[in-house]
C-alpha cells in the first residue's frame, strides 16, 4: 500500500476480521489515480472479500466493485451467499455506471457456442447433489445474468467472443485451468480493449494471471 501511495495512487482497503487466518486473511484493494471514496460494506458472510468505491474514469463518476469470491467447497454456502448478495446490489438502480472486477471463481467451462457451466455441475453437465441448483444459479448471476438480463458487458467476451480460449488460473501439473477473473461493465460504459497478462502468474508473482481493460465512458 505504501508503494502505491508513493506512486501517486489513492488506495482503499477492505477490513480484515480480528485475528484473521486461513482463507479469512485475504482482503481486497482498489488503487486509483483519481481518488477513491469507500462505500458501505455489504452484508456478506466474508465482507473482507469485497470492496466498493466511488472514483472517476475520464472525468465521469463511476462505482467500482472488486470481489475475491470464496471457493465452492467452503462451508456455510459462503460463495453462494456472496454472489447472491452482490448481484442483488448490482441490479439495484444507480446514479452512476458501475464496474465489477475480480476473482469470481467461476465458471468451470465456457463452450464456443456461449454455454456456461458452473462448478456446481459435473463435466457431463449434471448437478452435483452436494451443491444443488441454488449453487448453480448463484455462479451464473454475475457472469451470465448481469450481461444477459441487465445489459452489462463481460469485457473479455464482448471483445473476443467465445471462440477465444483463455485461462487466468492454471493447475500445474497437469496444466488444466479456468477463466476465473473478470471485468464486467455497466452501460453506458463499454470495453474497448481487454487482455490477460499471464507473465504475472508465470513469474510467480501471483497464482492468477493479471487482467486489464480499457473502458470508454460512452460520452
Amino acid at each position: 500500500m505504501d508503494d502505491l501511495t508513493a506512486a501517486g495512487y489513492a488506495v482503499a482497503l477492505s477490513a480484515l476480521p480480528p485475528g484473521a487466518s486461513g482463507s479469512r486473511r485475504l482482503g481486497v484493494l482498489v488503487a486509483a489515480r483519481e481518488g477513491v471514496a469507500a462505500l458501505p460494506s455489504l452484508a456478506l458472510p466474508w465482507p473482507e472479500r469485497h470492496l466498493a468505491v466511488r472514483t472517476r474514469l475520464d472525468g465521469r463518476d463511476v462505482e467500482l466493485h472488486t470481489l475475491h469470491s470464496p471457493l465452492s467447497q467452503k462451508p456455510g454456502r459462503v460463495k453462494v451467499r456472496t454472489l447472491e448478495t452482490l448481484h442483488a446490489r448490482l441490479t439495484e438502480p444507480s446514479d452512476v455506471p458501475r464496474i465489477l472486477t475480480g476473482d469470481i471463481n467461476t465458471p468451470q467451462y465456457e463452450s464456443r457456442e456461449g454455454v456456461i457451466q458452473t462448478f456446481a455441475r459435473t463435466r457431463g453437465g449434471n448437478i452435483r447433489p452436494h451443491y444443488g441448483e441454488r449453487h448453480d444459479r448463484a455462479e451464473l448471476l454475475l457472469i451470465d445474468d448481469l450481461p444477459g438480463a441487465h445489459g452489462w458487458q463481460d469485457a473479455f467476451r464482448a471483445l473476443h467472443g467465445y471462440a477465444r480460449r483463455d485461462r487466468s488460473y492454471v493447475v500445474k501439473p497437469p496444466g488444466y485451468g479456468w477463466r476465473l477473473d473478470h471485468i464486467i461493465v455497466e452501460q453506458p460504459l463499454a470495453p474497448v480493449a481487454c487482455e490477460y497478462v499471464h507473465e504475472v502468474r508465470e513469474a510467480g508473482l501471483s497464482d492468477h494471471s493479471a487482467m486489464w481493460a480499457r473502458v470508454s465512458t460512452g460520452d
